[in-house]
């Protein structure tokens, strides 16, 4: 015990990846909604000419934690495009489904 509060004081923690979640989880979609005390991002699994899409995992975020995500995410895209070269956006015209019964979506 005494070892584990040295790592921890010293800004280390353990990571432990359950084998259930080591795959993943796809999705194709987010949805994102908020309030005055949380972000809550739906990720959703769409497949072409299915007539329903399905939330496979949703997850709820502090605001500055979601703050933190986009930074992250942001700069991992630049590394990313610095590597492959540039992501392209030919996808912006999906349709989203929002008849979606879950938190209104707000982006």
């Amino acid at each position: 015990m005494a070892d584990q509060t040295k790592d921890f004081e010293q800004g280390q923690i353990q990571i432990e990846l359950p084998e259930e979640e080591a795959s993943g989880t796809y999705s194709n979609l987010v949805m994102i909604s908020h309030s005055p005390s949380e972000f809550i991002l739906d990720f959703i699994s769409v497949m072409p000419g299915a007539p329903k899409a399905k939330v496979v995992k949703r997850m709820v975020l502090t605001p500055d934690h979601a703050k933190r995500l986009m930074n992250a995410l942001s700069e991992n895209i630049k590394r990313y495009e610095n590597e492959n070269g540039a992501i392209s956006n030919s996808n912006d015209d999906i349709d989203v489904p929002f008849n979606y019964r879950g938190p209104t979506p707000e982006a």
